[in-house]
């Protein structure tokens, strides 16, 4: 009798190890019909397949992954729709699931930093550039979108103020980077609001360019925020200092364009994960 319970027993156990095996095959098989039907632009059928992949392995972590980049690639970014606004927060929900089985995958943190800069959600967006850093402390690119992130919050308060005191308007047209003086009540009142996010600005597009010489659009930026806080400066040779350093780094970044010294950003989706 006990050597029948326990050929029994071995017996359903043999069934669970098999099933077990066979769906593993079928998720395998469906996420490659689905990584096939990315390929080709299907978005809505490679989200079939990888939902149905995930459903019958539930730790196939690159499913999980493909499937909130196929919801990422639906998204128009800025568009504002609610059908618009639904799939963006299913490409972030598929792109947090896949967190939470790997903390440290970091095209998910990276996709889901780029889909919520798009929707204008800057805190978010920095969050996740910030938990990049956790991962990748000597990639420049966190740092750069830092650096980003922090000049799209500050320049609708400074182009605002500019606009509201009619000095949106350069003193010499034929040199349009020579914008008028804030009066000193609006310079203080915009250095409050921006000041501290246009340091961090700096030093975040700063440590971009240490660790990669060549970033011509950390640059680009620096020469930007340079700009934003010369807005700040109450003294006028630091004024000036602000605005030569601006000139000297769009300067910068066109030498290494004309001479083709960037290489291409790395990839941040689940091509190129896979």
């Amino acid at each position: 009798m006990k050597h029948y319970k326990l050929a029994l027993a071995c017996g359903v156990l043999l069934v669970a190890v098999a099933s077990c095996g066979c769906s593993r095959l079928k998720a395998r098989d469906q996420l490659n019909k689905g990584v096939a039907a990315f390929r080709n632009a299907e978005f809505q059928a490679a989200i079939m397949r990888f939902k149905e992949s995930v459903r019958l392995d539930p730790t196939l972590l690159n499913a999980r992954l493909y499937l909130a980049t196929a919801y990422a690639q639906l998204y128009i970014p800025s568009g504002e729709s609610e059908e618009n606004i639904k799939v963006a927060k299913q490409a972030i929900e598929g792109f947090d699931d896949v967190l939470r089985l790997d903390p440290k995958n970091v095209t998910a943190i990276a996709s889901a930093a780029q889909i919520y800069y798009q929707m204008k959600n800057f805190d978010k967006a920095k969050e996740y550039q910030r938990r990049r850093l956790e991962v990748e402390p000597n990639n420049p690119e966190p740092y750069y979108w830092i650096g980003v992130i922090n000049w799209a919050i500050c320049y609708p308060r400074q182009a605002q103020l500019r606009n509201d005191l009619r000095l949106n308007i350069p003193k010499d047209l034929n040199n349009p980077d020579t914008m008028p003086l804030l009066p000193e009540k609006a310079r203080a009142e915009l250095e409050k609001d921006n000041g501290a996010l246009v340091e961090e600005g700096l030093k975040a597009l700063q440590k971009a360019v240490e660790l990669k010489p060549n970033y011509s659009d950390a640059m680009v930026y620096l020469s930007l925020t340079y700009r934003q806080r010369a807005d700040l400066d109450a003294d006028k040779n630091t004024h000036e200092a602000d605005l030569q350093q601006a000139n000297e780094w769009v300067q910068k970044a066109l030498d290494i364009r004309k001479g083709g010294g960037e290489k291409a950003a790395p990839a941040t989706s689940a091509e190129g994960a896979s």
